[in-house]
């Protein structure tokens, strides 16, 4: 992923919380462990980080460290001199050395074998570097490091694969970078960013997304995150007939995803567009695939992967059907005979006990312990 490229501003509450966190790392040298998940702009908040600092000035020089053999990654970080091994016809200075004075990105850290671990260890405590076939160390360097892992460090250090003393080391000011897919609000502008992007870079006309497509597009979870979407909309940038993407153009993963389609001339506001798309999916998928609530919605829910939203438009769906009885919508979400009180205690405590818009001459079902209510 290229940082200039993808933005990671936006007005969700994710987005503004990782805005505060980039802003307080910034403000400092410390050392930062960049967490997330791949493809979500670890490397653009690294950027962020440097060029909103005291460092802004000097470079920033990333390495990969899971895209590195082990035996290369020594000589990359640290350099090496003329005759320590067959090819070293003279001496070179490592990615350390080379960002004196500025930054150093070390990007999935936490695939780093632990030989390398006690290495990078050193020249934390120390600030010293010694280049690979050199017989003292070079003289202290003034470098600001910033890793990233998508990795579970916790779980690493417990099966002995990460070292507990460097996690402390860079783990001095934490920045998590949220998934995609828990911050929707924010979804529309990448989109629109992409689009203006890639239509500058390969010199075509802007592209208008059709109502369909656009709704797809914020329907689909993006597990690959932002680098996913980034990569999606070149595609179709480049590939779009007179200047509209249409439904039909998008991958077939996006196109997967069980969906109505969208009235000509209907809008809805981003997010409601995501929370209605998805809630027809999840509805649809426990009706005709005959799945449980409990893996459906429940823990996706759980999860942070489906919000409130989506969950109430899900519950408004079934009592539709049910005609305003709750305690039809345990059979009809394929639930186990006895789980209904589960069931509604979960709702209440969510506060996704809503009402169903019945007919006039028919009252919705009261729940048990509690009135049905609006949204």
């Amino acid at each position: 992923m290229t940082d200039q490229v993808v933005p990671l501003h936006g007005t969700s509450p994710a987005a503004r919380a990782l805005d505060e966190e980039i802003a307080a790392a910034a403000r400092s040298d410390a050392k930062v462990l960049i967490t997330g998940e791949s493809g979500a702009g670890k490397e653009v908040a690294a950027r962020q980080i440097h060029d909103r600092g005291s460092r802004r000035g000097q470079g920033l020089l990333a390495l990969n460290c899971a895209g590195v053999p082990d035996t290369l990654l020594e000589s990359e970080l640290f350099g090496y001199v003329r005759g320590s091994f067959t090819g070293a016809y003279r001496d070179k200075a490592g990615l350390l050395e080379s960002a004196n004075g500025g930054t150093v990105f070390l990007d999935e850290i936490g695939e780093m074998s632990l030989r390398m671990q006690a290495l990078l260890l050193r020249f934390l405590e120390t600030g010293e570097i010694q280049r690979v076939g050199a017989d003292r160390p070079a003289a202290r360097l003034n470098v600001r490091v910033l890793c990233a892992t998508n990795r579970d460090i916790s779980a690493r250090i417990a099966s002995g694969e990460f070292r507990e003393d460097l996690f402390y080391r860079i783990n001095v000011m934490r920045v998590h970078v949220p998934p995609l897919r828990e911050r929707p609000e924010d979804l529309p502008h990448f989109i629109d960013h992409f689009l203006a992007h890639f239509a500058e870079r390969h010199r075509l006309a802007r592209a208008v997304l059709t109502p369909a497509a656009h709704a797809r597009l914020l329907a689909y979870r993006w597990p690959g995150n932002l680098r996913e979407l980034r990569n999606v909309i070149e595609r179709l940038v480049v590939r779009a007939h007179d200047g509209r993407i249409e439904e039909a153009d998008l991958p077939p993963e996006v196109l997967r995803l069980v969906a109505p389609t969208v009235p000509a001339g209907a809008s809805l506001p981003p997010a409601e567009a995501l929370a209605e798309y998805q809630a027809d999916a999840v509805y649809r998928r426990m009706l005709e695939r005959r799945l449980s609530f409990w893996t459906e919605v429940y823990e996706p829910f759980v999860r942070h992967d489906l919000t409130r939203d989506t969950l109430r438009r899900i519950i408004q769906r079934g009592l539709r059907q049910s005609q305003g009885k709750y305690h039809e919508l345990a059979p009809l979400f394929n639930m186990a005979r006895g789980d209904y009180k589960r069931f509604i205690t979960f709702l209440r405590k969510h506060d996704c006990l809503v009402a169903h818009d019945a007919p006039r001459d028919t009252a919705p079902e009261s729940v048990p312990g509690d009135a049905t209510r609006p949204t």
